[in-house]
């Protein structure tokens, strides 16, 4: 079926109206429920309409969220339009880019390394080198790069290796004299009316390419759609056809053991094959743009989950079978989802008091020892129904907590990175021991702060929803200051 012209913003329909069921959307909701995935805003389109669309309190449609390795596909992109313009090859060495970082002995298999092995993440590295770099510490990232052993021929295996995708970028620059971000706006973003994009960047100014990009969800959709419809956007072809294809199709085998299933079906320029003929980009915790061809449709996603194959599992099992043209209405499906969507949300702790155990806590300051997540303090106050926990760090951090409600707020999760807008509330869970919770609403990211106290000691953990690490802390032990 022919895609329909997309306008600004996406069109929006009932379910009905573009032949998906309003049971199989509630039924999807449900599933992930069931699966226990933390989900955060979900936009499903069909035909080239808002099918159905939802944001879990306090995640926001206006709002930007972390997609991390989903940035790769718009990295993709980008080589897209630089291969399109001619300013490089996808069978361009990588060295000539790079003359100045380049080894002075340089390897046989790093000189026989092309745009294509980056694309692929077929570069003959072992192992991603980014893990590396940030274990260096060094601020010249290429260099960093390029020196590591390239152990086997590049296109030989997939190795998924967010460091090839740091170099699409570097070369990308190279190529155009712009950040990567700079030069997609006028090409990608505003044609497709997307507005405030971010990326972060390496310590010399190149944006990191394999993460680091924030997107709102709509602007996921609209890539996603994008894409679907072969790079034609409002009647103008905004990407090469052909780059498209190129790009989403399987141009490397990655049936690795142990891997989920739909992260073995093939990978493209950037992108993942999945099962039913769909493709994808995806960012770690559950930023999705899942591309249906078959269907018609995209599936843009954000979320703190923990596990990305039970969401792609529950949309395969409960969205996927109900996709047809003429669907029956039921008016009570159709209510049962609006009230499904209505009620998203991530309610904070429900609060319970100690007043004697607040009474001691408030104004307090305390000195914590020496611990891998660099707090040096924490100190708190009760004011006017909330607690005010600061916590000193390299940066002093200051969170209003609501009781058993989220009080908004702002605060710096990375020591240079700016301040992001947060939400955070606190409960007594008995026994004196306080929970503040605190959730960075741009970012897959929620932290728990326990704090246990007896006589002048206290011992915190912080716990994560999610995280790269431990999901907990070891004890940080403290006394009063």
């Amino acid at each position: 079926m022919k895609t329909e012209p997309i306008r600004f913003p996406l069109p929006r329909a009932l379910p009905e109206e573009v032949g998906i069921p309003s049971q199989a959307v509630t039924s999807f909701i449900d599933a992930l429920a069931q699966a226990g995935q933390e989900i955060h805003s979900f936009m499903l389109l069909r035909h080239g309409r808002v099918a159905a669309e939802g944001w879990w309190k306090p995640y926001e449609s206006t709002l930007p969220h972390q997609l991390f390795s989903l940035s790769k596909s718009f990295t993709s992109t980008a080589v897209g339009f630089a291969v399109t313009e001619g300013r490089l090859s996808v069978d361009d060495p990588v060295l000539p880019f790079f003359p100045e970082a380049t080894p002075k002995r340089p390897s046989a298999n790093l000189q026989a390394m092309r745009v294509r092995h980056l694309l692929t993440m077929s570069t003959g590295h072992a192992k991603d080198t980014v893990e590396r770099i940030h274990r260096l510490g060094t601020r010249d990232w290429v260099k960093a790069i390029l020196a590591f052993p390239v152990d086997e021929e590049p296109g030989s295996r997939f190795v998924y290796n967010s460091g090839a995708s740091y170099l699409l970028s570097a070369i990308v620059q190279k190529a155009t004299g712009q950040r990567l971000l700079t030069y997609l706006t006028p090409r990608l973003f505003a044609p497709l009316g997307i507005e405030g994009a971010t990326w972060e960047t390496c310590p010399r100014g190149v944006d990191t390419g394999g993460w680091g990009l924030s997107l709102r969800t709509e602007d996921i959709a609209k890539f996603g759609q994008l894409l679907l419809a072969k790079g034609r956007w409002e009647g103008k072809q905004v990407i090469a056809e052909s780059w498209v294809e190129e790009a989403t199709r399987s141009q490397m085998g990655n049936d690795r053991p142990g891997e989920p299933i739909d992260w073995t079906q093939g990978y493209g320029y950037q992108f993942w094959r999945s099962r039913h003929g769909s493709f994808r980009g995806d960012g770690a915790f559950g930023q999705l743009c899942v591309v249906m061809p078959d269907q018609d449709a995209v599936l843009a996603m954000t979320s703190g989950a923990q596990s990305m194959q039970a969401i792609l599992d529950a949309a395969w099992q409960t969205l996927l079978p109900a996709m047809g043209e003429a669907p029956k209405v039921v008016k009570k499906h159709q209510a049962d989802l609006r009230r499904a969507l209505r009620g998203l949300r991530l309610d904070p702790p429900g609060f319970r008091d100690d007043p004697p155990a607040a009474a001691h806590l408030d104004g307090t300051a305390w000195r914590l020892e020496a611990n891998e997540a660099g707090l040096r303090g924490i100190s708190f106050a009760l004011h006017a129904g909330r607690l005010v926990v600061t916590i000193q760090a390299r940066r002093k951090t200051v969170l209003r907590c609501g009781a058993g409600k989220w009080v908004s707020g702002r605060m710096r999760r990375e020591r240079t990175g700016p301040a992001v807008p947060v939400r955070a509330a606190y409960t007594w869970t008995g026994g004196g021991a306080l929970e503040a919770t605190v959730r960075s609403i741009t970012t897959p990211f929620m932290e728990t702060y326990v704090c246990r106290f007896s006589g002048g000691a206290l011992e915190l953990v912080v716990r994560s929803n999610v995280s790269f690490g431990p999901l907990e802390t070891p004890p940080i032990r403290g006394s009063r200051a």
